[in-house]
């Protein structure tokens, strides 16, 4: 994701290569992030990057963010923003662990790779209508953003911080779908990829509710609404429904 985030915001013209500092107790991920963002700078530790740092993004596990506490709490300028996508963990936990005040909490997904993502954030009391515009702006460079109360960034977790693999689960299971029809594998997973693609952006650029564009295409005694029964049959609606409910529940407990 820190690649991801990084990549977007230089290729937007908001940042160039240079300014961008990272640290990973993975050498390895320091060197692919190097690659895909020419000019990033490795920085010598966690501290290092905080005492250079006006922006610290903090792409970690929430199981790893007592380590970064550990390291960061106090050292931290009071004229940083910090950015945390850390799922689940508050605002309040994250204020008290790194002992500053200008905090703000990011849920962002993968498609952000491709400056498709999808992104909710919220701030600390302190944090400042410019930290708000900054982080806005930088994450409106890779996709769709917007502000949000923190109370429902657990929710936008489970809907789109993991909603990417729900989706490619469907991707699959429709490319299966036309495998045991005949259709070749590379063409199937070709074809479902673009229907979901092509699907996602009417809903974006129609502004019409989804119920409205499947009737559309639901002719009476057709192909579609036979496809349809057998969905509602086998009950995926509620399926995705109760994945969102999970991933919601397994989100706030990352933040108990």
């Amino acid at each position: 994701m820190a690649r991801a985030l990084a990549g977007g915001f230089v290729r937007g013209g908001l940042i160039r290569g240079e300014q961008i500092l990272s640290c990973d107790p993975v050498p390895a991920a320091v060197e692919q992030l190097r690659k895909e963002v020419p000019g990033a700078v490795a920085a010598k530790s966690n501290r290092d990057l905080a005492e250079k740092s006006d922006v610290i993004f903090l792409a970690v596990k929430p199981q790893a963010m007592n380590d970064v506490y550990a390291e960061l709490a106090g050292t931290i300028k009071s004229s940083t923003v910090v950015v945390s996508i850390a799922a689940g963990i508050p605002l309040e936990k994250l204020c008290g662990g790194l002992k500053t005040q200008r905090v703000i909490r990011v849920m962002p997904n993968t498609p952000c790779l491709v400056e498709c993502g999808a992104s909710a954030y919220s701030l600390a009391a302190a944090a400042t209508k410019e930290d708000d515009e900054l982080v806005g702006k930088l994450l409106s460079a890779v996709g769709f953003a917007k502000r949000v109360d923190e109370k429902l960034l657990d929710a936008v977790t489970g809907l789109s911080g993991s909603g990417p693999a729900y989706v490619f689960l469907m991707i699959e299971a429709l490319a299966d779908g036309g495998v045991r029809m005949g259709i070749p594998r590379d063409l199937a997973l070709a074809l479902a990829a673009h229907t979901v693609r092509g699907a996602a952006q009417m809903v974006i650029t129609e502004r019409e509710h989804p119920a409205v564009l499947k009737d559309a295409v639901t002719s009476p005694g057709g192909t579609t609404i036979a496809g349809l029964q057998a969905l509602e049959d086998r009950g995926v609606r509620g399926a995705l429904i109760a994945a969102v409910e999970a991933a919601t529940k397994r989100s706030k407990e990352l933040g108990a």
